[in-house]
């Protein structure tokens, strides 16, 4: 066998590996899909509660209010801030303008619910394609990375639900004024906040994926720590891609946060002993 031969068949093992993990997972998603479909209602209601303007930011805007009136009553009553206290919500729905248009939605809530259902297959399926390069140590680390990852990734799409979402329709919701009243695009407003909810599963999974390339030696915390001003830059190249300011802070600082847990995770938990720098690129320097 000549040796581009012994070059192309280790190429087609891989590949055969790598669709075989994608079918297991392409199956776990659409099973998890099947029990996501029953719940997709319930999904829709929780992520469009925010836009009747009633979430835990008007809440602690009229406990401070009630404050301001107890406290300096004069500037309570010359801002009129007893009627945004006592302003009931307002009945606002999502509108759809296309046939079909519903059922693709929920399609979509479901497939993401599926997905997050799966999530323990597909971080054993990502595992089981990288474990022939790991040594037998390395190996056993496989139902904490699992674990973790899975958990990791649920607790930043459940942050960004209750915490960061609320935030992002109130500030939208805050340029209505006279003349000018929201009308909310249901495929437009769903796509916007499933990309988001990956978007922060994924941010919270990067300090698990450091810590796991620390165990492995292919970053170090001198490594990283070296290079937080590169982290700083990507994480506001990765926000700039959204369009309005907020929701760029609202994803630059939990990304950079996240790095920065990473960072320390590496310190505490990673590999004491510092290797090269030219390994964490993957070369000898010659």
């Amino acid at each position: 066998m000549s040796k581009e031969n012994e070059k192309v068949q280790p190429f087609l093992e891989h590949l055969g590996e790598l669709r075989k993990r994608l079918i297991i997972i392409i199956v776990a998603v659409i099973v998890g899909m099947g029990f996501a479909w029953n719940i997709s209602d319930e999904v829709l209601q929780f992520v469009t509660r925010p836009i009747s303007g009633k979430t835990y930011l008007t809440e602690i805007k009229k406990q401070i209010y009630v404050e301001v009136g107890k406290r300096w009553p004069a500037a309570y009553q010359q801002f009129e801030l007893g009627k945004e206290a006592e302003a009931a919500p307002k009945e606002r729905k999502l509108n759809y303008s296309a046939p079909l248009e519903p059922f693709f939605v929920q399609c979509k809530i479901s497939i993401i619910a599926g997905f997050i259902l799966a999530l323990p297959v597909v971080f054993y399926q990502l595992w089981l394609f990288i474990a022939p390069g790991l040594t037998r140590r390395e190996k056993r680390l496989v139902f904490p990375f699992v674990t973790v990852s899975s958990i990791s990734f649920c607790i930043g799409a459940l942050f960004f639900l209750i915490i960061i979402w609320p935030v992002i329709i109130n500030f939208s919701l805050s340029y209505e004024a006279e003349g000018l009243n929201s009308l909310f695009n249901m495929s437009a407003y769903i796509n916007f906040c499933l990309r988001l909810i990956l978007l922060f599963g994924l941010i919270f999974d990067l300090p698990v994926l450091l810590l796991l390339l620390s165990r492995f030696g292919v970053v170090t915390y001198s490594f990283l720590a070296r290079n937080r001003r590169y982290a700083l830059l990507a994480s506001s190249i990765v926000a700039a891609f959204h369009a309005d300011l907020i929701t760029m802070f609202v994803i630059m600082i939990p990304l950079y946060g996240m790095y920065e847990i990473g960072v320390w995770l590496v310190f505490l938990f990673g590999k004491k002993k510092d290797v090269p720098l030219e390994a964490t690129v993957g070369g000898d320097g010659e």
